[in-house]
């Protein structure tokens, strides 16, 4: 069995290098942190590959001038070469056109080991608040999977904010 220990602290240069892309709009050190054939499920969309995620990435990018992201500590559980994990997340994000929003959500996240290194294998965002900095927006309606190791089932799909501006 993998040193849950030694996991952790690789799931946490994975969190390091994709916080880094994103602060740097880098694709290809963003698509570098999942599989080939990695799934991104975010914003009611479900990403596969690269090519999917890339084409994402850049649109989600595209009207920021920067995003600010910050991992708490990931809950894991580790089975041989793979693992599974939740991670509270939040976002100061500044728009180009001046508006600056956070967010707030959970990544459920599994991991396996590729060229030496964990990777994401799926990720699944749960968003939770998506508004003013000072949290005076209202926090959005999102599913609760349980304790540790509750994760969302594969078919589960993510919540997208237009779906609560209605």
């Amino acid at each position: 069995m993998t040193d849950p220990s030694l996991v952790e602290c690789s799931v946490r240069q994975l969190h390091a290098r994709y916080v880094d892309a994103v602060w740097r709009k880098d694709a290809e050190t963003f698509l570098d942190c999942f599989t080939e054939d990695g799934e991104w499920k975010i914003a009611g969309m479900h990403l596969r590959g690269h090519a999917e995620i890339r084409s994402q990435f850049d649109k989600f990018m595209a009207p920021c001038e920067r995003i600010l992201m910050s991992f708490g500590t990931p809950l894991l559980e580790v089975d041989h070469n793979t693992a599974s994990s939740r991670t509270l997340v939040t976002e100061c994000v500044k728009h180009r056109d001046g508006e600056v929003i956070r967010t707030v959500g959970l990544y459920y996240d599994r991991f396996v080991v590729q060229n030496d290194r964990w990777r994401f294998k799926w990720r699944h965002w749960s968003l939770y608040y998506y508004g003013p900095p000072d949290f005076s927006g209202p926090f959005l309606d999102s599913p609760e999977y349980g304790a540790p190791p509750g994760m969302p089932a594969p078919d589960e799909p993510t919540i997208s904010r237009a779906r609560h501006k209605e």
